[in-house]
């Protein structure tokens, strides 16, 4: 007896594994009209008021959080006298550096420019 497992490969189809074959859908040619009707119903479309619903909540939002980012480290009450600084002094020591300042106030404001390039280039369409 050998110490290999036995190495089988396995179907992608489980049905053809367990060796029963379901009963498929017959095929359609490609001419007839029920293949263009079942086509226009399986190949839905999101309507176009959703769409823009979507893009105006995603804007709104992504300029919400680019201000708000942007504009938090610079302010005493939030960011100096933050609970988890005052914690751990030594993030707090970070925190203060205005360099550390700085890339947080710049991710709110690359955040706040893939905002106004959302809005600016689905503007049309």
């Amino acid at each position: 007896m050998s110490e290999e497992p036995e190495l089988t490969p396995i179907p992608a189809n489980p049905a053809a594994q367990a060796g029963t074959e379901s009963n498929p859908a017959p095929r359609v040619l490609a001419d007839t009209p029920a293949s263009s009707t079942a086509h226009k119903h399986g190949s839905q479309r999101i309507p176009r008021w959703l769409e823009r619903a979507e893009l105006f909540l995603r804007v709104l939002l992504r300029l919400y959080i680019g201000l708000a980012v942007c504009l938090a480290p610079w302010f005493r009450a939030f960011w100096d006298q933050n609970p988890i600084f005052v914690q751990f002094p030594s993030v707090g020591a970070y925190a203060a550096n205005g360099a550390v300042r700085g890339i947080i106030s710049g991710l709110g404001l690359l955040n706040l420019w893939i905002a106004f390039r959302d809005a600016i280039r689905h503007r049309d369409g």
